[in-house]
C-alpha cells in the first residue's frame, strides 16, 4: 500500500497545479480586463484626452466644429492644446466650410481663438455632404490665429495659395469666411490660369490684396504687376474680375501696358485701363481713358495715339494649342492724334511723318495685327504730312470726314475727303530769301494717290467748287487734278486762273505750280493787265490792258511769255489781232503772228488830248506772218500783206509799220510846207517793199501808184515810191513815172525825180 502513497500524491500534486495554474489564468484574465489605474496628470493640467471633438452652434446649425486627435486642457491660462487638429469653419447656410489643419493648435476658452504656431492649412469652401470637387483653394502658412465666434483667419507669416486656376504666395494674411474676403498684406505673387491649362498663366504682383469670393473680385493696391506670356501691365490700385474662375477683366488705374512680340510691339496706357479676356486668358478688347496713349511699332514703322478715350479689340487666333491676341481696330474718342512714322528706306529718302487729327478715328488693322489698312474719321479731321528732310513740302489737309487706305508696311495708298482744304508749304529754293507762298486749295470732294514706292504724293484729284490760292495767283474750276511728280495741276470746268498780271478762263487750264506756267484749252479768254514797266503806246501798251480768246494758249514765266493758237484774238483798246497763233514775249518786248494775221490799229489823240478824229480811225493790215518788236516800235509784216486806211491801200510782199511812241520820239518830222501833225496815229510810218502798189481813193479821184519799195507818212500824207520803175496814176491827172516819186495825200502835190537812166515823164490827162 504504501507503494500506492507516492502515486496519491503525485496526483494530487497535479490536481493542485492544474488548479493553481487555472487560477493564475483568471487572474491574469481579470487583470487584463480590468481598466488601468489612472496615471496621476501633470501639474496645470485639468484633462487630457484623445479623439477629442468640440462643437459650436447658432439657430440648430454647426458653425464651428474643432477635432484634435490629442487633447489637453491647461488650468492657467484657460486653454486648450490640441495636436492632430481639424478646424471646420461652416458657412451660414451650413452646405459648405473652410477647412484648417494644423499638426498642433493651442484654443483659448475664454476668447474662442485658435492659435497655430507651426504649420496650417486651410481649404476653402468644401461642401459639407459632398466630396470636394477639386476646386478648392488651399492656403498653408504659419503663426495663424482663427476666431472660432467670426471663423476669421490671420497670419503675419508668409503664406502659399494652391487652387485649381494657379498658386500664389505672400507676406500676411487675413480671411473671414463669413464674407469669403481674403486680405493678403504684402509681397504678394500669384499665378493664374485660364480655362485652357496649355495657355500661358497670369502673374500677378501686388502690395496688398482682397479677393471678395461673393463679387468674384480682385482688388490689388497700390500698385498691381500683371504679366503673361508677351504681355506685361503696370498700374495704381487694380481690380481683376472672374469668371468661373478666369481673369475676365482687369481695371487699373495709371495703367501702362506693354505686349511685345518677336515682330510688334505693343504700348498702351491711360489713367484708368481696362482689359478684357476671353475663356483662355487672351485679350480680346482694351479701353483706356482719360488721357490715353497707343504705341505700335513693328519693321514697318511706328504708330502713336493720343486721345480722350481709346478702344482697342482683338480677334483672337488660335493654331492648334497656342492662341494669340492679333489688334484689329483701334477708335480714339476726344482731341484724338495719330502720329505714324514709317520706318526708313535705306535704298530712299526717309518716309514723312503723318500726323492725323480728329475727335473721332477709327483705325483697322490688316491681318496679324502688324500693319494699317484703314483710318477714317467720323468728325472733321486734319492729315498733317511733315518731311524729315528740308527739300520736301509740308502738306495739310483739313475736311468733314477722311479717309485712308494703307498698302503694305504702313504705307499710304490713297486719302479720300469731303468738304477738305489744304495747303503745301513748300521749301526755300536755295539761293532764294525766301520760301514761296503756300499753296491753299478747298473743294467738296478730294482723292490723293500715293506712290507706295516712295510714299509720296504721286496724285491729287479734287471735285466740286474747286479754289486755288498760291500768293496772289488764284484758280477756281468744277475739278482739278494735281500730279505731285510733275508738279501740275489740270483744271477741268469753267476752269479759271488770275494773279496781279491777268486771269485766264478756259474748258481746261493746266498749271505748273513751281514756276507757274500754264496751258489752256477750249474757248480760252484771258485778260493781261497794264505792265507799269512798259511802254504806253504800241502793240503792247502799258496803259491799257490785254484781252485774248484763242482755242489754246501756252503761259510761262508769270504772264511775260504768252502763246494763243485757234481761232486767236488779242485786243488792247480798239486795238486788235487776229491770227491762227500769236505769241507775245514781254521779256524782251516782242509779239509775233503766223498763218493768216489781221491786225487792226485805231489812231490815238494827240499827247494834249485834242485831235481826235470825229469817228475811230483804224488801220487794218493783213499778211501771212507779222512779227513786232516794242523797243524799236516796229511792225513787220511778211508773206504778201494789205495795209488799209481810210481811203487808202498799200499792198506788198512785205510791210514795216512804225507806231508812234508816247513822246512821239522816233517818229519822222513832217514836210515844211505839211500842216501841224495831230499826233492822233497810232501808226506813225509804214515802209512797204516788194511789187508794191498803193491806191489812194476819194470820192473825186483814184491815186494808184506802184513801185518795189513804198513809204507812206501818216502825219503829213505823203507817200514816196521807189525802185521798180515807180508809177503813178491819178484819175484826174494821168500818169507820171520816175526815179522817185513822191506825193503829198493832204494838199495833192507831186514831186518827180527821174535820172538819165529812168527821166521822168509825164502823160497828163486832159479835162
Amino acid at each position: 500500500m504504501w507503494r500506492t502513497r507516492p502515486l496519491l500524491l503525485l496526483a494530487m500534486a497535479a490536481i493542485i497545479a492544474a488548479v493553481g495554474f487555472s487560477y493564475l489564468n483568471q487572474v491574469r484574465t481579470r487583470s487584463r480586463a480590468a481598466p488601468k489605474t489612472p496615471s496621476i496628470l501633470p501639474d496645470n493640467t485639468a484633462s487630457t484626452a484623445q479623439d477629442w471633438s468640440w462643437r459650436q452652434t447658432a439657430n440648430g446649425k454647426t458653425t464651428v466644429e474643432i477635432r484634435a486627435h490629442d487633447f489637453r486642457q491647461v488650468r492657467q491660462p484657460n486653454e486648450f492644446e490640441l495636436q492632430g487638429v481639424e478646424l471646420h469653419l461652416f458657412s451660414r447656410d451650413a452646405t459648405s466650410y473652410d477647412l484648417v489643419k494644423c499638426a498642433k493648435a493651442s484654443f483659448d476658452i475664454g476668447t474662442g481663438v485658435l492659435f497655430s504656431d507651426g504649420s496650417v492649412e486651410i481649404t476653402m469652401n468644401v461642401p459639407a455632404d459632398e466630396p470636394p470637387s477639386g476646386k478648392l483653394m488651399v492656403i498653408r502658412s504659419s503663426g495663424v490665429h482663427f476666431e472660432t465666434k467670426t471663423g476669421r483667419a490671420t497670419t503675419e507669416r508668409s503664406a502659399s495659395f494652391l487652387f485649381d486656376r494657379g498658386s500664389g504666395d505672400s507676406v500676411g494674411a487675413d480671411y473671414d469666411p463669413q464674407t469669403h474676403e481674403l486680405h493678403l498684406l504684402s509681397q504678394i505673387h500669384l499665378l493664374w490660369r485660364g480655362n485652357n491649362p496649355k495657355a500661358p498663366p497670369m502673374h500677378i504682383e501686388t502690395g496688398d490684396l482682397i479677393y471678395k469670393e461673393s463679387e468674384g473680385k480682385v482688388y490689388l493696391s497700390p500698385w498691381a504687376k500683371l504679366e503673361r506670356d508677351t504681355l506685361t501691365m503696370n498700374g495704381g490700385p487694380t481690380v481683376v474680375t472672374l469668371s468661373g474662375g478666369a481673369i475676365s477683366l482687369v481695371e487699373a488705374d495709371s495703367g501702362h501696358g506693354t505686349e511685345a512680340r518677336t515682330d510688334r510691339k505693343l504700348d498702351f496706357s491711360a489713367a484708368h485701363l481696362i482689359l478684357n479676356f476671353d475663356d483662355s486668358g487672351e485679350i480680346d478688347h482694351i479701353s483706356g481713358q482719360p488721357d490715353a496713349q497707343l504705341v505700335s511699332e513693328s519693321k514697318s514703322g511706328k504708330t502713336t495715339i493720343h486721345t480722350d478715350h481709346i478702344d482697342l479689340r482683338f480677334a483672337v487666333v488660335r493654331q492648334g494649342t497656342v492662341s494669340e491676341s492679333q489688334l484689329t481696330e483701334a477708335v480714339a474718342q476726344g482731341h484724338g492724334v495719330i502720329v505714324s512714322q514709317p520706318a526708313p528706306d535705306t535704298k530712299a529718302a526717309n518716309p514723312e511723318t503723318r500726323i492725323l487729327k480728329s475727335d473721332a478715328i477709327t483705325m483697322k488693322m490688316r491681318p496679324g495685327g502688324k500693319e494699317l489698312e484703314t483710318v477714317t474719321t467720323d468728325a472733321p479731321g486734319t492729315l498733317e504730312f511733315q518731311p524729315t528732310q528740308t527739300n520736301r513740302p509740308h502738306r495739310f489737309m483739313t475736311g468733314e470726314r477722311l479717309q485712308i487706305a494703307y498698302a503694305a508696311a504702313n504705307q499710304i495708298q490713297s486719302v479720300r475727303a469731303s468738304n477738305v482744304t489744304t495747303r503745301t508749304e513748300n521749301p526755300r529754293p536755295p539761293g532764294a530769301k525766301s520760301a514761296p507762298p503756300p499753296a491753299i486749295t478747298s473743294s467738296k470732294d478730294l482723292n490723293a494717290i500715293f506712290d507706295p514706292k516712295t510714299d509720296q504724293l504721286a496724285q491729287l484729284e479734287q471735285w466740286g467748287d474747286f479754289h486755288y490760292e498760291s500768293g496772289d495767283r488764284r484758280a477756281t474750276a468744277e475739278s482739278a487734278v494735281l500730279e505731285q511728280q510733275k508738279n501740275l495741276m489740270t483744271l477741268n470746268g469753267q476752269a479759271r486762273v488770275w494773279d496781279s498780271t491777268g486771269s485766264t478762263s478756259a474748258d481746261k487750264i493746266v498749271l505748273n505750280e513751281k514756276d507757274s506756267d500754264f496751258t489752256a484749252d477750249g474757248s480760252v479768254n484771258s485778260v493781261r493787265l497794264p505792265d507799269s514797266n512798259g511802254s504806253s503806246s504800241g502793240m503792247l501798251s502799258a496803259n491799257e490792258p490785254m484781252h485774248a480768246r484763242a482755242d489754246h494758249m501756252q503761259s510761262r514765266d508769270r504772264n511775260r511769255e504768252i502763246t494763243y493758237r485757234g481761232h486767236a484774238v488779242a485786243w488792247q483798246d480798239a486795238n486788235r489781232l487776229q491770227a491762227p497763233v500769236i505769241q507775245i514775249d514781254r521779256v524782251h518786248a516782242s509779239l509775233e503772228a503766223h498763218g493768216g494775221v489781221v491786225s487792226e490799229l485805231i489812231d490815238k489823240k494827240d499827247s494834249s488830248g485834242k485831235g481826235a478824229a470825229k469817228s475811230p480811225v483804224f488801220t487794218v493790215v493783213r499778211a501771212q506772218d507779222l512779227t513786232y518788236n516794242d523797243r524799236e516800235k516796229l511792225a513787220h509784216y511778211t508773206g504778201g500783206v494789205t495795209l488799209d486806211r481810210p481811203g487808202l491801200t498799200v499792198t506788198g510782199r512785205e510791210v514795216f509799220a512804225y507806231l508812234r511812241a508816247s513822246d512821239n520820239k522816233g517818229a519822222k518830222p513832217p514836210a515844211a510846207n505839211a500842216p501841224a501833225a495831230d499826233n492822233g496815229s497810232s501808226l506813225d510810218h509804214a515802209l512797204a517793199k516788194g511789187a508794191v502798189e498803193i491806191v489812194s481813193t476819194t470820192t473825186a479821184r483814184k491815186r494808184v501808184g506802184t513801185s518795189e519799195v513804198a513809204e507812206y507818212s501818216v502825219d503829213d500824207g505823203k507817200v514816196v515810191l521807189e525802185q521798180g520803175k515807180p508809177k503813178l496814176v491819178d484819175s484826174l491827172k494821168g500818169t507820171t513815172s520816175g526815179e522817185r516819186l513822191t506825193w503829198f495825200a493832204n494838199n495833192d502835190r507831186l514831186l518827180v525825180s527821174g535820172t538819165a537812166s529812168q527821166p521822168a515823164s509825164s502823160l497828163l490827162r486832159r479835162k
